[in-house]
C-alpha cells in the first residue's frame, strides 16, 4: 500500500498496550493510541510516540460500549485515516475465585473485553477493510487459555471464546485479503511483581530468562506486518517454551 497504514491498538495508555504501540511506530504504522475516558496516560504515550519521530494521537474510547467505538472509528479515520491493523489488546480487572464462587456476572465483565469489545470493533471497522481488501487484526490472548491455572475459570473461558473469534474471522475473511490472528503471552513480569519468585520461574523456561513486554509486542509486529499476509487463523504462544516442559 502506498500511503502509511493506520494501527488502532485497544488498551494502549500503559503496559503491553503501550509497548505494541510504540513498536507499530517505529515500523513505520500510524497509531492511534487507545484508553478509557479521562485516563491521562493515552496523551502521554502519544507524545512519547511522536517525540520519537512517530506518527500517533489519543483516542479515548471504552471499546466495550457500542456508541464510544463506532465514534472512535470515525474519529481515527478522520484524523489518521481508515484502520488498517487493528489490535485487540483492551483488558480489565481479572479477579481469581474457586469456581463455586463464580458467578455469571463475572463471566459477563471477562466476556466483554475479549468477545464484546472485538465484535464491536469489527462491526465497526471490517466494512472499511473489507471494502480495501485489506486489513490486520491481532487478538492478544493468553497462554491461561490452553494452561488454566486454578481461580481463573472465567478469564480462561473468555480468553477460549475468543480464540474461536480468531479462526472462525480468519476462515470467513480471508477471502477479502485481510489476516486474523492471536498472539497468546505467557508470564510477563511488571515492576510491581519484582518480588515473585523468579527462580522458579526460570527454572521452567528453557530460554533461561524472564520475557518482556517486547517479545510480545515482536509477535505482534510481525502478524501486523505486510510480509504477513499470507498466515492467517494462527496462535503464537511466547513464554520462553516454559509450555514444553508442562
Amino acid at each position: 500500500m502506498a500511503q502509511r497504514r493506520v494501527a488502532l491498538v485497544t488498551g494502549s495508555s500503559r503496559g503491553l498496550g503501550a509497548v505494541i504501540a510504540r513498536r507499530l511506530a517505529r515500523d513505520g504504522l500510524a497509531v492511534a493510541v487507545n484508553g478509557r475516558p479521562g485516563d491521562e496516560q493515552v496523551a502521554a504515550v502519544s507524545q512519547a510516540i511522536r517525540d520519537d519521530a512517530g506518527t500517533a494521537d489519543a483516542f479515548w474510547a471504552d471499546v466495550t460500549d457500542e456508541r464510544q467505538v463506532a465514534e472512535l472509528a470515525e474519529a481515527i479515520a478522520g484524523r489518521l485515516g481508515p484502520v488498517d491493523v487493528l489490535v485487540v489488546n483492551a483488558t480489565g480487572p481479572q479477579p481469581e475465585a474457586p469456581v463455586t464462587e463464580v458467578r455469571w456476572a463475572d463471566h459477563l465483565a471477562q466476556l466483554d473485553f475479549f468477545v464484546k469489545s472485538p465484535v464491536l470493533l469489527a462491526r465497526a471497522l471490517l466494512p472499511g477493510m473489507q471494502a480495501r481488501r485489506y486489513g490486520r487484526i491481532v487478538q492478544i490472548d493468553s497462554e491461561v487459555a490452553h494452561r488454566p491455572p486454578p481461580g481463573r475459570s472465567a478469564y480462561a473461558a473468555a480468553k477460549n471464546a475468543q480464540v474461536g473469534l480468531t479462526l472462525s474471522w480468519a476462515r470467513e475473511l480471508a477471502p477479502s485479503g485481510i489476516t486474523v490472528n492471536t498472539v497468546a503471552p505467557g508470564f510477563i513480569p511488571v515492576e510491581r511483581h519484582a518480588g515473585g519468585d523468579r527462580s522458579s520461574y526460570l527454572a521452567t523456561v528453557p530460554a533461561g530468562r524472564m520475557g518482556t513486554p517486547a517479545d510480545i509486542a515482536h509477535a505482534v509486529s510481525f502478524f501486523a506486518s505486510e510480509g504477513a499476509g499470507f498466515v492467517t487463523g494462527q496462535r503464537i504462544v511466547v513464554d520462553g517454551g516454559r509450555s514444553l516442559g508442562m
